[in-house]
């Protein structure tokens, strides 16, 4: 499997469904857009967007399967699975906001090895793959050297359907503004995540995220240099529901920090 020539391919078709999406966005009104459940939103242009997505890769990996989040494919009992968001930051895309993207993941035998996420507003196009560095547009990225959370940006998203843990999660939020050098919230985990990767965030945490969400992005910031981990400092942030991620200097005090308040 050369894996190099299928990052690259993505790379292409990343950028091909991106610019597709940043056309439809002027064409959007509100009877374009369905409610999936509470504060979760979804457009025929998420829908088609995943559509085009699924086509390609099923010729570039035939076999292959899928974890979606439109379910436009779903079989998860391949040795391959792309696990896509086709458009990550759908209300931001809805109400005109320029950060969105396309987040593409691929996992073999349950262990990603490519990530590719395209940010059209901004044409940035992040990506590694198994056995390489990080890029950005063709350029090396590396996270962030901060070496204190004193002195470290730290990006979040709130939550907007599972308040279990709101008050766990506004108290870390208070101590946090209080404990770092400022706070973030844009959106779109993905980006959030490409962000770690390439330096200009230090940290990212949430909960209540998909595999979708957070698939391509781990990878590249781990293939960037970066930690990633669920809240205990465990691997089980693709399905657990939980991500820190962050670059090795800070990583550990942010396990710490948010230990303090999310406690199993």
């Amino acid at each position: 499997m050369d894996l190099q020539q299928i990052c690259n391919d993505v790379c292409t078709l990343s950028k091909e469904v991106g610019s597709f999406i940043r056309a439809e966005q002027i064409k959007i009104t509100s009877a374009s857009i369905e409610t999936k459940s509470e504060n979760s939103l979804v457009t025929y242009v998420d829908k088609t967007a995943e559509k085009k997505i699924v086509e390609k890769l099923k010729e570039l990996i035939p076999g292959c399967g899928f974890i979606t989040e439109e379910e436009t494919a779903s079989h998860t009992n391949e040795d391959y699975i792309w696990i896509i968001d086709p458009l990550d930051g759908t209300t931001n895309f809805i109400h005109g906001i320029p950060c969105y993207c396309v987040s593409i993941g691929l996992m073999h035998k349950q262990k990603l090895v490519l990530g590719v996420i395209y940010e059209p507003n901004m044409d940035e196009c992040f990506y590694s793959w198994e056995g390489a560095n990080a890029f950005m547009n063709g350029k090396q990225i590396h996270v962030s050297k901060t070496t204190k959370l004193k002195n470290s940006l730290v990006a979040t998203g709130f939550p907007y359907y599972d308040y279990e843990q709101s008050d766990e999660y506004i108290d870390l939020l208070k101590h946090l503004m209080k404990n770092c050098r400022g706070l973030r919230r844009i959106g779109s985990a993905a980006v959030d995540l490409a962000y770690v990767a390439c330096g200009r965030f230090d940290s990212f945490y949430e909960y209540s995220l998909n595999p979708w969400d957070v698939a391509a992005g781990a990878f590249i910031v781990q293939q960037a240099g970066g930690k990633v981990t669920d809240f205990s400092g465990g691997n089980n942030f693709l399905f657990g529901k939980e991500i820190i991620a962050s670059g090795n200097a800070v990583q550990n005090e942010m396990l710490k920090t948010i230990g303090q308040f999310f406690q199993k």
